[in-house]
């Protein structure tokens, strides 16, 4: 069961920085329960063709392992219930993580602070 999905700068924390406390979490994560949204690789992969980290081989490196969960007819339901600040990768990954029932891994917990019922973790901290 998917217990996490992981926002796009955890994704470029964990492949700019083998030490970093995201890598070590992500590595010590049951398998299984960790995901990435397409929503997120959707993020990371326009970073990367813009030129920005992390560099494709990289990212399909982690795709390896973390597997990539499709934006479904739930998520895309859940998400019209919504409310609207900005960001819209955000509300998206939002309402995919709703609907999976998981928790976002992110260290921008202010982007995410008006979704009811949302969990977010920080795993960018030791």
């Amino acid at each position: 069961m998917i217990r996490y999905l992981i926002d796009a700068n955890c994704v470029i924390f964990a492949l700019s920085d083998a030490s970093s406390p995201v890598t070590r979490r992500i590595a010590h994560s049951a398998p299984g329960s960790l995901a990435i949204s397409a929503i997120t690789f959707a993020e990371v992969a326009l970073g990367t063709l813009r030129g920005r980290p992390p560099p494709p081989e990289a990212l399909d490196a982690l795709l390896a392992v973390v597997p990539l969960v499709a934006f479904d007819d739930p998520a895309a339901r859940c998400y019209a219930t919504l409310p609207f600040r900005r960001g819209r990768f955000d509300r998206l990954l939002a309402a995919h993580a709703l609907s999976l029932g998981a928790a976002i891994v992110t260290n921008n917990l202010a982007d995410f602070s008006d979704v009811p019922g949302l969990v977010v973790e920080d795993w960018s901290q030791p």
